[in-house]
């Protein structure tokens, strides 16, 4: 496989050594050039085409989320790590980033005045995502990797399943913020079930993600709290750091976080989510696996298959890592294999086809509702 090749763009002349001698280091890395703001970084992309970018956020002529959006554009799948002091767990910014179009981000340390220090935090941190992200990306662009056999994926047509569909559950890691704002951003109106949604982010970020997702279409966003009781039209964010799980607790539905032990290296885990969503709700549910690395959800979506529901993976042209979705994929759960652009069209239709609209309310939810 050939070498990765990295396009590290800072306004910081220092900080841009640092970067490319940290990466260079790696004999699998090669810098292919350095930009000093992001006017400069979209014409190098445009000539060397490399495999990741590493992207700065507060940059004179053209800002790090101004250039993100604009390399989307011309590259939907290209590795971009957002690399900055705003980038830190809680800033506004690394949420919105994301919600752009990053695929990760490294937060810079606090000085970069102990140039050791910072070489070995982002040897640490940064080095690791660029060569996973880059490797995939070097895979992808030899066209190596051969989809399963067209027999054994399932239909990307958009179809309805008629049956009752009490609630919809979401699961997504990498690429998530991005593909849920166009998944949220693209609802007609609300859905008239609860939406329970585990996305891979650490404690402080998922408030952010809900607020922003609260505010991109109808239906109301919020971070999952303990003891909070289930309302149809609503949606819930597991909060970073803790499991998510649904219950019955006498006549009410409620949520319920925990610490429990982490799953797939993950709290919260798509598996711990969609297994209480499938025993409080049976086959009246439509569960929905997003992009996102790794193998998480796989285990909730057997469970969640065992108890009649429905299961939607996102297609892998469409996915920023296609292991989420292509581990239930392969292993014969999908029910549909639907592009992002597709999915809330997907979800609305199985769910309203199912689900008279007398049937429809925005009270908190009983075993009956």
């Amino acid at each position: 496989m050939r070498k990765i090749s990295v396009l590290v763009v800072d306004d910081s002349a220092v900080m841009r050594r640092v970067l490319s001698d940290v990466l260079s280091c790696d004999p699998a890395i090669h810098i292919v050039g350095t930009a000093r703001n992001g006017r400069v970084a979209l014409e190098l992309f445009s000539q060397l085409k490399p495999d990741v970018v590493t992207l700065d956020v507060e940059m004179p002529v053209m800002d790090g989320i101004t250039t993100l959006r604009e390399l989307r554009k011309q590259d939907p799948h290209l590795p971009v790590i957002m690399c900055s002091l705003l980038t830190r767990e809680g800033a506004v910014t690394t949420v919105d980033a994301l919600m752009a179009g990053a695929t990760d981000y490294v937060a810079k340390p606090d000085s970069a005045a102990d140039l050791s220090a910072a070489m070995l935090h982002f040897e640490k941190e940064l080095l690791p995502k660029v060569k996973d992200y880059g490797e995939r990306a070097v895979v992808r662009a030899e066209g190596k990797v051969m989809p399963p056999p067209e027999q054994e994926r399932p239909t990307a047509v958009i179809r309805v399943h008629r049956r009752p569909v009490r609630a919809v559950c979401i699961g997504v890691s990498t690429g998530g913020p991005n593909a849920l704002a166009a998944v949220f951003g693209s609802l007609a109106q609300p859905l008239p079930v609860p939406v329970f949604v585990v996305q891979h982010m650490p404690a402080h970020f998922t408030k952010l993600l809900a607020a922003r997702l609260d505010g991109l279409g109808p239906m109301p966003v919020c971070e999952a709290e303990d003891g909070q009781p289930v309302v149809a039209g609503h949606a819930y964010v597991a909060a970073g750091g803790r499991h998510l799980e649904v219950r019955q607790e006498g006549l009410h539905t409620v949520l319920r976080l925990h610490d429990g032990p982490m799953e797939n290296s993950c709290r919260p885990a798509v598996d711990v989510l969609f297994r209480s969503v499938a025993k409080v709700y049976g086959s009246s549910v439509v569960a929905v696996v997003m992009t996102g690395m790794g193998e998480d959800g796989l285990r909730g979506t057997e469970v969640v298959r065992e108890h009649g529901g429905l299961i939607i993976a996102q297609d892998e042209a469409s996915s920023v890592v296609w292991g989420m979705p292509g581990a239930v994929i392969r292993a014969g759960l999908a029910w549909a294999e639907v592009p992002l652009a597709d999915l809330a069209e997907c979800i609305t239709r199985q769910v309203r086809a199912g689900r008279p609209l007398q049937t429809e309310r925005s009270t908190p939810e009983s075993p009956t509702a």
